[in-house]
C-alpha cells in the first residue's frame, strides 16, 4: 500500500513544505559542495601520483567475461593501469584506486569498467557490463567497440 497524498495542499501545508525546503537547503548545499570538493581532491591526487598508471580497470571473475578480459584487454593495459578485481573486494584496502572507483564508478554497470584519467581532463568511463549481455549470446560487436574506443584513448 502506497502513501496517499491529498489532491490539493492547504495553505498551512504549503508553508510547512516551503519552510522545510528553505531550512534544509544550506545542509544540502554543504553536502553537494563537500562531494564536489572530494572529487576534485581525488582528481588532483590521481594526477599527481599515477604517473604511468592513468587507467583504473575493474572486472570480476564472472564466467561471462573473465577469460575475454584476461586475454584481450589486461595484457595490453597492465603496464599503464591499476587493476581491481571486484571478486576480491573483501580484501581491498582503502587506497587511491579503491576511493576513485567508489567515487567515479557509480552504483550501476560498474563491472567490468575502465576509468581513464588524463591531467586536467574529466575522467573517461568505459562500461562493459551491458555489452557483455550480448556477448554471452554470441554477439561480441558492442564489447569490441568499447574495447577499441578504450584502446584508442590509451593509444594502444
Amino acid at each position: 500500500m502506497g502513501i496517499i497524498f491529498p489532491k490539493k495542499l492547504n495553505t498551512g501545508s504549503k508553508a510547512l513544505i516551503a519552510l522545510l525546503v528553505i531550512s534544509l537547503s544550506p545542509i544540502l548545499l554543504i553536502a553537494v559542495l563537500l562531494y564536489v570538493l572530494w572529487g576534485i581532491a581525488l582528481y588532483v591526487a590521481i594526477w599527481l601520483t599515477w604517473k604511468k598508471q592513468f587507467t583504473l580497470f575493474v572486472y570480476s571473475d564472472s564466467p561471462i567475461w573473465k577469460d575475454y578480459i584476461e586475454k584481450e584487454i589486461l595484457p595490453h593495459i597492465q603496464d599503464s593501469a591499476v587493476i581491481l578485481n571486484w571478486s576480491e573486494r573483501r580484501h581491498w584496502k582503502n587506497s587511491l584506486a579503491v576511493l576513485a572507483f567508489r567515487y567515479f564508478g557509480g552504483y550501476r554497470n560498474f563491472n567490468p569498467m575502465a576509468l581513464v584519467f588524463r591531467p586536467f581532463h574529466l575522467v573517461r568511463t568505459y562500461r562493459f557490463f551491458e555489452a557483455f549481455k550480448g556477448f554471452k549470446h554470441g554477439n561480441a560487436k558492442k564489447v569490441q567497440k568499447i574495447k577499441e574506443e578504450l584502446f584508442e584513448n590509451l593509444r594502444i
